[in-house]
């Protein structure tokens, strides 16, 4: 398995060829994206934690633009989104469920020694790098209030 960027590369070319304009429109801005990054950092690659959380920032833009859309009645808009935003899931770690998320917090609590709300930073610094892409942040948010009360 090469690496992730050959593996948009390649997944470009096969829906060029598919015909599918969805997903040659989402991974050409991925790959715009990525070319934004790497010239603002002054480097000639990147690597897959990178791309990752390039890919993660990107899922979470078209939620939150799915989330406007449909609250504007644009369901026309909101459906194009979600279609993007299924393009970009394939390439993020599966999701942890809820039990799996309360699992990984719980077990960063205990790393973290985070006794309430006021430990929360400290928690996160943990909690992050061990569900990396694996949650959306807003989720992560929701769950470690709830267990941190």
């Amino acid at each position: 398995m090469g690496s992730l960027t050959e593996q948009i590369e390649k997944d470009v070319i096969e829906a060029m060829k598919a015909k599918d304009r969805v997903k040659v429109s989402t991974l050409r801005m991925l790959k715009s994206a990525l070319g934004n990054y790497l010239i603002s950092t002054k480097k000639d690659k990147a690597d897959d934690a990178e791309i990752l959380g390039l890919i993660t920032k990107q899922a979470k833009q078209r939620r939150e633009s799915i989330e406007s859309f449909e609250k504007a009645g644009r369901k026309d808009l909101a459906d194009k989104e979600k279609a993007e935003l299924a393009v970009l899931e394939g390439y993020l770690p599966k999701q942890l469920s809820d039990e799996e998320l309360a699992a990984e917090v719980k077990k960063a609590i205990e790393i973290s020694g985070a006794k309430g709300p006021a430990d929360m930073g400290k928690l996160m610094k943990t909690l992050m790098p061990a569900i990396q892409g694996k949650a959306d942040g807003k989720r992560v948010q929701e769950t470690v209030k709830s267990i941190l009360k």
